[in-house]
């Protein structure tokens, strides 16, 4: 195979050199396209356009493949756990038992947020979104981390360790402010998820029981969350950082691109559709027509994928864990057999066969979340704490990289030519 492409453009021929990644995937550098002819790619929402190297994530749409640094994640969510995984992005290594008993030891000792960050918290609205509580209050760790050099791997190290460990404690005080509740601190006795579901369910100073299937099926909803590749959140973390941004405001970043609903908060706005199938007399042939008919605008939340063109791989594992989850709590709600109807129709349906919209991660995490007593506004906040470590970890390999340049896509402007300024006596 040659190492470069050939381009013909007005007569002229010009070379573009043919890059290949270690999972044989192909792609052109034009990275000199413009130089060389005056050209730029248009390729609007980046749906076929690299924008870096990276060794964290391998993702391949058409097969239903994941990897985090080469290692499957059905394997992943079987086997390890959230700080294993963690560390694994973030170190490009599996821990060795030492690196792991240090790694959970800096988690149970650094959970505790900065008493000013906790007074932010209160002074929200009962009413806010908890995503807006949380964006800020990272933004607000900067203030007690100003001198992180971003240069510095030690300190960079140790401003990511205590962002990891912080985050729930964000997330379950942003959660105890919306719901008018006293906050409970965090523990320094219990792992990653068991403080955290203390933090949010339990009472202060009081023994809190916690369901140890809960337990499990929140940190495989952490694992499977953790990375994916170059999406928005993953790539505003990215841009931000490219301009030399400190670390919490290229994870702010991150976090506003992670709550909209055609992304983190699809989750939240599946089971927002549900409720509403529900309280229209769960007519679930009903919405299933509509999605159907191009004149209608309805979309069924949590139906196919922007990259994946098979079955989604993290949905199969939530899927699992959701029917073992509800079987073994038996929870009775009426949301469930309608979304167990929407997955019966997306899978026999030869309209949602043939154009590859099988349930997604999505669809199957907000029915998980909502099993376990999670408030649908809290969805998006549990999908940022397992990006959390894949943030991180794109952040400190494009800080690193060889090629890092401040991020400037280029357009095509489609505007108004040069017109005379009219002075406002003549308008």
């Amino acid at each position: 195979m040659s190492d470069v492409a050939k381009l013909t453009l007005n007569g002229a021929e010009i070379e573009l050199p043919i890059v290949v990644g270690s999972e044989q995937e192909k792609g052109l550098d034009i990275s000199k396209l413009r130089g060389a002819t005056g050209y730029v790619t248009l390729d609007e929402g980046f749906v076929n356009t690299g924008s870096t190297r990276s060794a964290i994530t391998f993702l391949n749409g058409e097969e239903g493949v994941l990897r985090y640094r080469g290692y499957p994640i059905e394997d992943l969510a079987a086997q390890a756990d959230f700080i294993e995984i963690a560390y694994l992005l973030m170190q490009g290594e599996l821990p060795k038992p030492s690196e792991l008993s240090e790694m959970r030891a800096i988690m149970r000792t650094k959970r505790a947020i900065p008493d000013s960050v906790a007074d932010l918290i209160r002074s929200f609205p009962q009413d806010s979104h908890p995503m807006a509580i949380v964006m800020s209050a990272v933004v607000a760790l900067s203030a007690h981390n100003r001198r992180v050099d971003p240069n510095d791997p030690v300190q960079v190290a140790d401003a990511s360790m205590r962002l990891l460990a912080q985050l729930p404690t964000i997330a379950a005080y942003a959660y105890r402010r919306t719901t008018g509740q006293p906050v409970v601190p965090p523990s320094t006795d219990l792992d990653y998820c068991h403080n955290f579901l203390k933090m949010m369910f339990g009472k202060p100073d009081e023994e809190y029981q916690i369901e140890e299937e809960l337990a499990e099926a929140l940190d495989m909803l952490l694992i499977v969350h953790a990375d994916h590749e170059q999406n928005c959140s993953t790539s505003s973390v990215r841009m931000v950082g490219s301009g030399d941004a400190n670390l919490y405001a290229s994870i702010a970043a991150g976090i506003g691109a992670l709550w909209g609903p055609l992304h983190g908060g699809a989750n939240e706005a599946c089971i927002a559709m549900l409720e509403q199938i529900l309280e229209e007399g769960g007519n679930v042939a009903k919405y299933v027509d509509m999605a159907k008919d191009k004149t209608n605008q309805t979309r069924l939340m949590g139906f196919g994928h922007r990259v994946y063109k098979s079955y989604d791989p993290r949905a199969k594992i939530v899927k699992a864990a959701a029917d073992k989850v509800l079987a073994k709590l038996h929870i009775d709600d009426p949301v469930f057999p309608i979304a167990e109807e929407l997955e019966r129709v997306a899978v026999t349906d030869e309209y949602f066969i043939e154009r590859n919209l099988y349930p997604n991660v999505d669809f199957y995490s907000g029915v998980l979340y909502r099993a376990m007593g999670i408030p649908a506004n809290m969805f998006t906040v549990l999908f940022a704490m397992g990006r959390m470590p894949g943030w991180l970890s794109h952040w400190i390999e494009m800080r690193t990289s060889p090629g890092k340049r401040i991020a400037r896509p280029r357009q095509i402007y489609t505007g108004e030519t040069t017109r005379e300024f009219v002075s406002i006596e003549k308008r």
